[in-house]
């Protein structure tokens, strides 16, 4: 019985996995799109202006800032300014929650890119193998000769499309997922330094 399943999925040839391949693609273009959107959309292109602000003290200045604007930055300076007149150290823990969880929603999906990229070569090699298999069993059937060999020919070269279409699919995943994960990252390093900030000028009052 499993013999028979793995022959009629060997009769199938690479068809089927270009399909799946080029569905995968659909999805990842898909998500590549809507993280796109979701990252340029709580870009704070002026975190240098307010992490100033927040060193100098002008907590509310800060907070009017990214008032009403969506993000990590954006999110960890109004927490941290709502808590400043509980100290330091709770602005630092504050903060470090904050970015642990806006984390939580600029990772979605992005797992899917990683998992793509590393594995969509392999389904295209998978198909490339039973391409070939089904090749080989074509050229029995023809028994040799001219056209056994032109069949052969033909579905070899058939099989390959599978291997270079998922080198094409994987590309792109693993490009788009090192970009979104650095860009999380800088957006978490920046979150970061506005924490310290705001952390910085209370233990300086304190002292002062």
């Amino acid at each position: 019985m499993l013999t028979r399943s793995l022959l009629a999925i060997t009769q199938l040839g690479a068809e089927w996995v270009l399909w799946l391949l080029i569905a995968l693609s659909i999805a990842s273009v898909a998500i590549m799109v809507e993280r796109a959107l979701f990252f340029f959309s709580r870009r704070l292109p002026d975190a240098d202006a307010i992490a100033r602000l927040l060193q100098a003290g002008d907590l509310q200045a800060a907070k009017q800032a990214v008032e009403g604007r969506p993000g990590m930055e954006a999110e960890v300076v109004r927490a941290a300014v709502d808590q400043a007149a509980r100290g330091a150290e709770s602005v630092e823990e504050v903060v470090a929650g904050r970015i642990e969880r806006a984390r939580l929603d600029y990772e979605q999906r992005l797992a899917f890119l990683g998992t793509l990229g590393n594995n969509a070569p392999f389904i295209g090699l998978f198909g490339t193998v039973l391409g070939i298999i089904r090749a080989f069993a074509d050229l029995a059937t023809h028994q040799g000769g001219a056209g056994g060999a032109s069949t052969v020919m033909a579905g070899i070269s058939e099989a390959l499309v599978a291997t270079a279409v998922g080198l094409l699919v994987a590309l792109p995943a693993v490009v788009m997922f090192n970009l979104y994960t650095r860009w999380l990252r800088r957006s978490a390093q920046r979150s970061t330094v506005m924490g310290h900030a705001i952390a910085a000028f209370l233990r300086g009052r304190g002292q002062g």
